[in-house]
């Protein structure tokens, strides 16, 4: 029984193959059918994926302009804040100090004023004086000249008379005297009007001084307020104030604290305030696609533990026009509201950014590229005649449906679209209608 089972197996196993290899032979001399697709000339329109962070719009250090300890401290980390709002006060004691010195020198600068200003009026006061008496000075020499003249017509009318002894000699000698009396009186006249022009010119001396001694006085004054303005401001920078509304994202000082000036304190920030309302997106891009980006270009934003939200989409605000050497990229930001705070500063994320500058390409849907283990790209050109080419060719921007074709085939030639068959040269095919 065995045995006619076994003799039963050899029958059918013996005559199996004959029959396999037959229907394997005819199905191997059959082409095999294939779809096809052409090389197409397009404008391509690329994207460009890169890591993006995101930055705050502003951000601010805030350090100490003067030493001086802590007084009160009025914010912390997460609070909100607008601009000027105070987030922390210095007491600097030997500032106030130096500030009553400058007041009490500015009492004392206002007093010199006073009594210099009266001085310049007592100058004024000097010099009228002076004049007064040199108009009467005046006044009194036209007297005396009028006298004298008067005293010399006479003196030579007298003399006529003695000359022609219609008078006695005598008489004419107390015509001479009078004249001579006349004489000395305006020659002290003239002494007077000497004298009262020298007061005047003393007087307006000590006037010119007076006010002089003013100006200097009112001089002091000036110089000393500067002081006391340039300390208050000094002062005042002992208020440390909110640059623009934001976000106290760091404070490293407490009540008592002796904070050294940003001189000697090496950069160290008392206060980081951050304006996160809106935020900035920082995007490295390669020097291939930097010189195809434009402002206004589309940014989609995507983030790992984002992924079942809308995407965040934006527009390109700013770029910087030049390449990093030591990276090769050119920088790129993007602007984005914030109002929920969603999008935080340091985050790490990708961003898309859709190119405007469209170029004409030769493309085929990447279906239809085939890679070699090694990554070369090859494609199956279809001759006239229906038989298989393997041509290699070099791809450019791929997106994932589209890939271009930088060279290897040429816009319009057919190619063996998606397909499970490795083939090889010369093979023939069957075309399939669409």
């Amino acid at each position: 029984m065995g045995f006619a089972l076994f003799i039963l197996a050899t029958l059918v196993c013996g005559c199996a193959p004959s029959i396999s290899t037959s229907d394997a032979e005819s199905k191997k001399s059959q082409p095999i059918s294939v779809k096809t697709v052409a090389v197409e000339s397009t404008e391509l329109e690329r994207t460009t994926s890169q890591p993006a962070t995101v930055h705050p719009f502003y951000q601010a250090e805030i350090q100490a302009k003067v030493s001086g300890y802590v007084e009160e401290v009025k914010v912390d980390i997460g609070d909100a804040v607008q601009k000027n709002d105070v987030l922390a006060t210095l007491s600097i004691p030997e500032m106030d100090k130096q500030k009553e010195i400058l007041n009490a020198r500015i009492n004392r600068s206002k007093a010199l004023e006073t009594q210099a200003r009266a001085g310049v009026e007592l100058a004024k006061a000097d010099v009228v004086s002076a004049q007064a008496k040199l108009v009467q000075a005046k006044s009194e020499m036209n007297r005396v000249e009028a006298s004298l003249a008067a005293a010399e017509a006479e003196f030579k009318r007298t003399q006529d008379l003695v000359e022609r002894q219609s008078l006695a000699p005598r008489v004419l000698d107390e015509v001479r005297k009078k004249r001579d009396s006349e004489l000395a009186a305006l020659e002290t006249v003239k002494s007077a009007i000497h004298s009262a022009e020298a007061e005047v010119t003393v007087a307006q001396a000590q006037q010119t001084s007076a006010e002089a001694d003013l100006r200097v006085a009112e001089e002091d004054t000036k110089i000393t307020r500067s002081e006391l303005e340039e300390l208050q401001v000094m002062i005042d920078y002992g208020v440390l104030k909110a640059p623009f509304a934001g976000v106290v994202t760091a404070r490293s000082i407490d009540p008592g604290d002796l904070v050294q000036s940003q001189k000697s304190n090496d950069g160290h920030a008392l206060f980081v305030v951050s304006q996160i309302q809106k935020v900035r997106v920082r995007i490295p891009v390669p020097e291939e696609d930097a010189i195809r980006i434009n402002k206004g270009d589309k940014v989609t934003l995507s983030f790992p533990f984002y992924q079942n939200e809308p995407a965040i989409t934006g527009s390109v605000s700013r770029l910087s026009q030049m390449l990093d050497s030591q990276t090769g990229t050119m920088l790129v930001e993007a602007d984005f509201d914030n109002p929920d705070g969603k999008l935080l500063p340091g985050m790490f994320g990708q961003a898309t950014i859709n190119l405007s500058t469209k170029v004409a390409a030769n493309t085929l849907p990447a279906r239809a590229v085939r890679f070699t283990e090694a990554g070369e790209a090859y494609v199956y050109v279809l001759r006239e005649d229906n038989t298989v080419t393997v041509t290699d060719v070099e791809t450019g921007y791929d997106n994932g449906h589209t890939i271009e074709i930088v060279s290897g085939v040429n816009a319009g030639q057919t190619v063996i679209d998606a397909h499970r068959e490795r083939f090889r040269n010369d093979q023939q095919v069957t075309v399939l209608q669409d």
